[in-house]
């Protein structure tokens, strides 16, 4: 029998158990309760884990893949487009009880941990996909007591989420190398396949792999992760999920890598995206929606590249394309020759947003500035030699062909394009208005004073990008109305800005259109005929730097730049033999499926049948064709009207010489006959006679109606005049003097 003494120490000594025990308990609960992660609201993510946001086009396609984000929130699939053998190879790899547990697998935990025990190392773990879901949304040091957390959390994890909603995130957000998260990035990482596409072999690398990201790396080598694979793939015949026959195939068959690309390249587009001021307004869900179709992206490119692999002898290395449907505005294709690549010159600049000089592509815009103020489209203008003063000398302007038309009517001189009834425009619309009117068209580039440009601006002396060009090209497609281009979906819609009349953007767009108005400088070249009433504009810069071509019909504008964006030119390349072929494939890809429609003609237009040589009304003996007009600038007369009176508004002045002109004797050429032209401004003159003066004396004298006088030169410096006099014996009209030098 026991004693006393040792019954009384026996009793004493389990109270002391009992109260260490329940003390134990009590503390171990409450730091576990303490240090338990209360379960997530919800398990889906909102744009507050967005760091980089993922780029796609208007139809959903990736234009970017990003891995910067903690979460997988751009590639996440519901659970019922993950095929179902790769669930259930990732339950039977991870977590076979996972539909019969309620967090934590007990059962499976004693047995690793005898496992372990046996081998004195770890070799097996025991965590269900519940509890490594616990573990990515709440990381702990891999320790005992995280492990005894997570075991917690799981239980109450399955408390608010069923088993499929768990599943779910796991294959979406599970860890992979490499910052890839969840089974969609990383099938597209290794095989560059989608989900429904992998064969079984590469599902079970997907679940083996998520047991040692790193060390299985697929990319680092096949080897370490066969042997995994293949303790899988009998598991998987013992289920009867896979037959013999499959079991000795996918031994024996090799897992085959492929890099990840994306289905559509629009690198220059993406980076103008990100640095657009509105991307943290339209982002939803660290995606951003761009109105770019990547059903037009992808034939325009396709027809960009192969235009320059034809051109590459011309030396042309860059190129771009933009379009856009103007209804909305909407940039629908942004297109850059080839990939960026240095070894290609200027390839990772983009050719869209970098200002070129534009050629004759901003002869519309100043046409239609004439129309409004009163010129009409059968205006006569001159197409005469024509010098004016640049700077302390004097530039001749010509044309593209070096040919003189002499009185032509406005659509004619726009639709061949001369340069010198243009420079005649801008001298009576002002350079100066010219520049405001282009910036209203949204052509920011031209930041210079109007004097830095002067006329030469009405022949493209301005850098202008591509981007302005198509946005100014369509307002006259849109009836004249001005509104940015649209580049990211679901922005509301900028103000817009009536800049042209529907009736005068109606008139430019119609003798754009019309073959015969271009016939004497392009001839009657089918290349520039489109099948659909199509508005066209080309432009070639000096040296053959630049070539363009615009156009624009019922719905779509699309520009067309070619050059080289290291400066140096082109092999006689221009707009009507580089660019003008790609606008035409592009327009032919558009229309593939479009109704034919006529560009807009506003209604309130008035057609008269008129004089092909004098712009006026039709008579029997003059060949004769249909013009429109804005009502109240019809013609009213047969008669010719004085071509110069119809756009000359400029004072009495002389045109040349110009203040500070500096002119130099030939040596070549005996003095006697060397000889200099004094010419005075075109303004209309009712007088009897234009004396000539050099240093206050007359040098001569012309009958009213011939406004130059050649004169002789000599060396020094001299002040020249020109002296109206008038029919009547009112006083004589004199010119300004002007100061100029002969070395």
């Amino acid at each position: 029998m026991l004693s006393k003494n040792f019954k009384s120490y026996l009793r004493k000594f389990l109270w002391i158990t009992l109260i260490t025990l329940f003390l134990a308990s009590s503390l171990l609960f409450l730091k576990t309760v303490t240090d338990l992660a209360p379960p997530p609201d919800s398990l889906s993510f909102d744009d507050s884990v967005v760091r980089k946001v993922q780029v796609l086009d208007r139809h959903k396609t990736p234009l970017t893949i990003t891995y910067q984000n903690d979460w997988n929130i751009h590639d996440y699939v519901p659970l019922h487009e993950i095929p179902i053998t790769l669930q259930q190879i990732f339950i039977i790899a991870e977590d076979k009880r996972f539909f019969d547990h309620n967090g934590p697998d007990w059962q499976a935990r004693w047995h690793a941990m005898f496992q372990n025990i046996m081998a004195l190392r770890v070799v097996r773990g025991a965590s269900t996909m519940s509890e490594q879901t616990v573990r990515m949304l709440h990381p702990r040091p891999r320790t005992f007591w995280s492990r005894w957390l997570e075991g917690f959390e799981a239980t109450r994890l399955e408390e608010h989420f069923s088993k499929a909603e768990i599943l779910e995130f796991y294959l979406n957000q599970v860890p992979y190398a490499k910052q890839l998260r969840g089974v969609v990035q990383a099938a597209r990482h290794y095989f560059d396949r989608d989900l429904d596409t992998l064969n079984i072999k590469e599902m079970m690398a997907l679940s083996v792999l998520v047991r040692a990201p790193s060390r299985l790396d697929l990319r680092q080598g096949s080897t370490k992760i066969e042997a995994p694979i293949a303790r899988l793939t009998k598991r998987l015949l013992e289920l009867g999920i896979i037959n013999e026959a499959d079991y000795q195939n996918l031994l024996t068959t090799r897992l085959y890598l492929h890099d990840s690309n994306l289905p559509l390249q629009a690198t220059h587009f993406v980076n103008y995206i990100y640095t657009s001021q509105s991307i943290k307004l339209t982002q939803t869900l660290g995606r951003l929606h761009t109105t770019l179709d990547a059903g037009i992206q992808r034939p325009v490119q396709k027809i960009l590249d192969q235009r320059m692999q034809d051109l590459r002898s011309k030396k042309v290395n860059n190129g771009a394309v933009l379009v856009v449907e103007h209804h909305t505005n909407e940039v629908l294709a942004w297109a850059n020759a080839g990939k960026p690549s240095p070894e290609i010159p200027g390839s990772q600049i983009d050719a869209v947003t970098t200002p070129r000089q534009p050629g004759s592509t901003l002869k519309p815009f100043l046409y239609a500035l004439a129309l409004e103020k009163g010129w009409t489209a059968a205006t006569l203008i001159e197409d005469t030699p024509l010098a004016e003063a640049v700077g302390t000398g004097m530039h001749s302007y010509r044309n593209y062909s070096r040919s003189y038309y002499g009185s032509l009517r406005l659509r004619d001189v726009l639709g061949n394009s001369l340069n010198i009834p243009a420079v005649r425009t801008i001298q009576f619309v002002g350079a100066s208005t010219f520049l405001q009117r282009l910036r209203q068209l949204g052509i920011e580039s031209l930041t210079a004073h109007p004097d830095h440009y002067g006329d030469g601006l009405a022949l493209g002396n301005g850098g202008v990008t591509l981007l302005e060009l198509v946005q100014a090209y369509a307002t006259l497609a849109n009836k004249g109305t001005f509104r940015p281009l649209k580049v990211l979906r679901n922005t509301p819609s900028s103000d817009s800005a009536k800049i042209f009349t529907p009736e005068v953007s109606s008139i430019i767009g119609d003798i754009l259109s019309d073959s015969d108005a271009r016939r004497l400088e392009f001839g009657r070249s089918a290349l520039l005929r489109f099948p659909i009433q199509t508005a066209i504009k080309t432009g070639t810069s000096n040296d053959y730097r630049d070539a363009w071509a615009i156009g624009f019909n019922h719905r779509y504008t699309v520009g067309v730049w070619l050059g080289n964006l290291d400066q140096q030119p082109m092999s006689r390349v221009s707009g009507s033999s580089g660019p003008a072929l790609i606008l035409r494939a592009v327009f032919a890809e558009l229309n593939r499926y479009e109704e034919t429609q006529p560009l807009y003609l506003s209604p309130q237009l008035i057609k008269v049948e008129i004089c092909r040589a004098t712009g006026q009304r039709a008579t029997q003996d003059c060949p004769s064709r249909v013009e429109w007009f804005v009502s109240g600038t019809e013609p009213v007369s047969e008669e010719p009207m004085i071509a110069a009176t119809q756009y000359t508004a400029s004072p009495l002045r002389l045109r040349q010489p110009s203040h500070g002109l500096q002119l130099a004797m030939d040596p070549r050429i005996p003095d006697e006959h060397e000889a200099f032209a004094l010419m005075l401004s075109d303004t209309p003159l009712k007088a009897n006679a234009i004396e000539w003066l050099i240093d206050g004396k007359v040098i001569g004298t012309t009958p009213p109606d011939i406004h130059q006088f050649l004169w002789p030169v000599t060396r020094g410096t001299h002040i020249a005049q020109a002296r109206i006099l008038p029919i009547d014996s009112s006083e004589p009209l004199t010119t300004p003097t002007v100061k100029f030098y002969v070395k």
